[in-house]
């Protein structure tokens, strides 16, 4: 019985050791080995947990990557880990949604009375009248919310927004040229023209139409809205999405949306074609399906 009480104490007390070695690793070597928390994503060493990138190298650093011209390169593959899109409010979890705790300002959008009901009538309609089940452009600022990853490429003059999510693509413009002059303009993504505010990307978005919705919740917008977004890298893989929306029509004042997008980092990750439009023509290929 003592030899065994003695076996369970020295157990315990090489344990707590452990334990407490555990505690006194720093931060640093959790970010060498990559096995700090973080988003998830996996490293690009030979062993599993040892993180080699240029990007985890400028989080330990904390360096954001930057192109040759000296601003911030937001270059890579992004997605939200949020339930925005399922609901922008603070939302229990439902069959059709998990919860969450949204990502409106004050956590409530600022709907006129009108609009209000509108955006009810859509709630019990979401099941057969959300455009993304009809596989239609997301719109802005949903694509950047969207459970789907999208892929951006930057050159001194524009950035690019690819989605998986129908393969729409996004031209963000950064050469000073302005929004187009005719006032009858409308895009499913909008006009967007951006200005860098000292390493913030500020993008000014107008020109839209009314056919896409904001989340699964059915909120809505018509083609009077204008956003104005804010891209910050605060980490070399962590971005902080901002943006404000305002509808005079729609919305009793502008109100302020903001969600963390994070890079992916798992080897081979890239964009996968998810043109979900096709799917009811899969049964005539290659030959029909009686």
């Amino acid at each position: 019985m003592m030899s065994h009480l003695g076996s369970a104490s020295r157990c315990a007390t090489r344990w707590r050791g452990l334990l407490v070695a555990a505690i006194l690793v720093s931060p640093a070597v959790l970010a060498e080995t990559g096995t700090a928390a973080g988003n998830g994503a996996a490293g690009t060493g030979t062993q599993p947990g040892i993180v080699k990138s240029a990007h985890n190298a400028g989080l330990k650093s904390g360096k954001i990557p930057r192109s040759a011209d000296g601003r911030p390169d937001f270059s890579g593959i992004w997605q939200t880990t949020s339930a925005a899109d399922y609901d922008l409010e603070p939302h229990s979890g439902r069959k059709d949604a998990p919860p969450g705790i949204g990502i409106v300002e004050g956590g409530v959008i600022p709907y006129t009375p009108e609009a209000l009901a509108t955006k009810h009538k859509n709630f019990e309609a979401r099941a057969e009248d959300d455009p993304r089940l009809k596989c239609w452009t997301l719109g802005t600022p949903r694509g950047i919310y969207y459970p789907e990853p999208f892929q951006i490429f930057q050159r001194p003059q524009d950035v690019t927004v690819f989605f998986e999510f129908g393969h729409s693509v996004r031209t963000i413009h950064t050469d000073g040229t302005l929004h187009p002059i005719d006032n009858d303009q409308e895009f499913w993504l909008g006009d967007s023209r951006g200005h860098w505010e000292g390493d913030t990307l500020v993008v000014d978005v107008t020109d839209f139409n009314d056919q896409t919705w904001l989340s699964r919740a059915g909120d809505f917008h018509d083609e009077a809205l204008h956003v104005v977004e804010r891209w910050t890298l605060i980490d070399a893989n962590t971005i902080d999405y901002q943006a404000t929306l305002e509808d005079p029509k729609i919305y009793s004042k502008p109100w302020k949306i903001e969600v963390f997008l994070y890079r992916h980092r798992e080897p081979n990750f890239e964009l996968i074609e998810n043109y979900c439009y096709t799917l009811d023509y899969d049964k005539y290929y290659p030959v029909p399906k009686e």
